[in-house]
C-alpha cells in the first residue's frame, strides 16, 4: 500500500509540474513551493517554541483560524507556522499577521517530511479537518510530537473506512487527539478502534460569532439600501444567479433591494453578471458605489471579504454552490439571524442538514421551488421563527475552540 501512496504523490507532482507549463494555478503551487526550505531555516532554526497548523485552503483556515489566535494571545512567545496545499489558501493569506511564517506544505515524501520537521521542530503540529499526509503524521508520531486533528468530519463512504483504506487508517491513528464535528463521526472512529476523540463542534462557527460581534457599519451599502428590505445572493455561481435574474422581474419583489457577491470576482465574470440582469433592472457595481445610487435595485460585489459584513443588512439569504460541487458558507449569514436558501447538494454540510431539519434553512431544487420559500419568507412570522432557529443553532454549537484549547494548554 506505502508504494502505491508514495506512486501517486509521485505521479501527481508529475503531471501539476506538466500542468504548470499552462495553468497558472498549477505553475503558483510549483514555483510557491521552490523556496520553502530556506524560509523555515530563516524563520525557525534558533526557535524551540513552535505551534504548526495545516490547512488545505482558504475554507479550513477559517477553522482553523480561531484556534491560532486563542494561541497567539495565550503563548505570545511561541512561533506559528502555517501551511497550505492549494495556492489560492496561500495567496489570500499569505500576510496573516497571527503567523510568523505562511507558506507551502512541500510534497508528501518521507524525506520531505523528516527535512520539514528538522527546520521547525514543532512543539505541537495541528491539522485542520482533513488533508491528512502519511509521511508527516508518521514522522511527527515517531518523533513524539503532539498532533492533533480539529474540525473533523467522517462519512462511511471515506476511504478510511473501506477495507482497502488500511494505509489511511493508519494515518488517523498516528493523532494524539482527534476533535470531530459530530457525533456519527465519533461512532465511525470508534468503529475502526481511534481514540481519543472528542466532540467539539466546527471551529469555524467560533469565527464567524467574532465576526458578527465586531461588525462595522458600511454606509455606503447603507445609502443603497435606503432602508428597504434586502436579499442577499451570496458567493453564488452562474446557476444561482439565474434564479436572481428570474427573481428580479417579479413584482411580489418590487420593493426590495437586492446584493449579489459573486464567488468569482475577476472582471470578466462580473461583466458577465452585469449584460445578464434584465434591461429594466438598474444595478451597480460596489466599486462605484456612492451617495447618489440609492435608486438603483441591485448592487453587485465585485471584491473579496466584504460579504461576511454584508449580511448583516439582509432580511434573509441566498446561499451558492449547492447546484455545482458544494455549499458554500452558510454560517455567516446565520450568525445575523438571517435564514438561509440554497440548492440541493447540500448534505455533506452538518450545519445546513441540521438547519433545514429544523426549519431555519429551506433547500430548493428549482425556481419554483425558490419562489415559494421566498414569498413566504416574507412573511414576518415565518422568517422570525427561522431566525429563531439559526440563533439557536449557534447557541447550542459555539465553543469549539475553547475545547481544543483546553488540549492545548496541557501540551504547551
Amino acid at each position: 500500500m506505502i508504494f502505491l501512496y508514495n506512486s501517486g504523490i509521485w505521479l501527481y507532482g508529475l503531471a501539476i509540474r506538466i500542468a504548470a507549463r499552462f495553468s497558472p494555478k498549477a505553475k503558483a503551487w510549483v514555483s510557491g513551493r521552490q523556496p520553502v526550505f530556506e524560509q523555515l531555516r530563516q524563520s525557525f532554526m534558533e526557535s524551540d517554541q513552535v505551534v504548526w497548523m495545516h490547512c488545505a485552503s482558504l475554507g479550513e483556515f477559517e477553522q482553523g483560524r480561531p484556534v491560532i489566535e486563542k494561541i497567539k494571545t495565550e503563548y505570545p512567545n511561541h512561533k506559528i507556522l502555517l501551511t497550505f496545499f492549494s495556492p489560492s489558501g496561500y495567496q489570500i493569506r499569505k500576510d496573516y499577521k497571527y503567523a510568523d511564517l505562511v507558506c507551502y506544505l512541500p510534497e508528501d515524501t518521507s524525506k520531505n517530511a523528516r527535512r520539514f520537521l528538522s527546520f521547525i521542530k514543532p512543539k505541537l503540529a495541528i491539522f485542520v479537518k482533513y488533508d491528512l499526509w502519511y509521511h508527516y503524521l508518521k514522522n511527527l508520531h515517531d518523533q513524539n510530537i503532539p498532533t492533533l486533528l480539529i474540525s473533523a468530519i467522517f462519512y462511511p463512504k471515506q476511504i478510511f473506512f473501506k477495507w482497502h483504506g488500511s494505509l489511511f487508517r493508519k494515518m488517523l491513528g498516528y493523532f494524539t487527539h482527534i476533535f470531530v464535528q459530530n457525533k456519527s463521526s465519533e461512532i465511525l472512529l470508534g468503529e475502526i478502534g481511534i481514540t481519543p476523540v472528542t466532540i467539539a463542534g466546527d471551529n469555524r462557527i467560533d469565527r464567524v460569532v467574532q465576526i458578527a460581534t465586531n461588525a462595522s457599519r458600511l454606509e455606503n451599502i447603507e445609502v443603497f439600501i435606503n432602508q428597504m428590505p434586502t436579499i442577499i445572493f451570496g458567493s453564488t455561481w452562474p446557476k444561482d444567479e439565474q434564479l436572481l435574474f428570474q427573481l428580479l422581474q417579479e413584482k411580489e419583489f418590487d420593493n426590495y433591494k437586492f446584493i449579489v457577491a459573486p464567488h468569482d470576482v475577476s472582471k470578466g465574470n462580473i461583466q458577465r453578471i452585469v449584460k445578464q440582469i434584465p434591461n429594466n433592472i438598474s444595478s451597480i457595481k460596489y466599486s462605484t458605489l456612492h451617495s447618489a445610487t440609492k435608486q438603483n435595485k441591485i448592487l453587485i460585489i465585485d471584491n473579496i471579504g466584504l460579504l461576511s459584513t454584508i449580511y448583516q443588512y439582509g432580511q434573509w439569504a441566498y446561499i451558492g454552490g449547492a447546484f455545482k460541487a458544494g455549499l458554500h458558507n452558510t454560517l455567516e449569514p446565520i450568525t445575523f439571524g438571517l435564514p438561509v436558501v440554497f440548492g440541493p447538494k447540500y448534505h455533506k454540510f452538518t450545519e445546513a442538514v441540521q438547519l433545514v431539519k429544523d426549519k431555519g434553512a429551506f433547500s430548493i431544487k428549482n425556481y419554483n421551488e425558490l419562489y415559494t420559500i421566498f414569498t413566504k419568507l416574507k412573511k414576518e412570522t415565518t422568517r422570525k421563527q427561522a431566525s429563531g432557529v439559526v440563533l439557536e443553532f449557534l447557541e447550542k454549537n459555539k465553543g469549539a475552540t475553547k475545547k481544543v484549547f483546553m488540549t492545548i494548554q496541557k501540551i504547551l
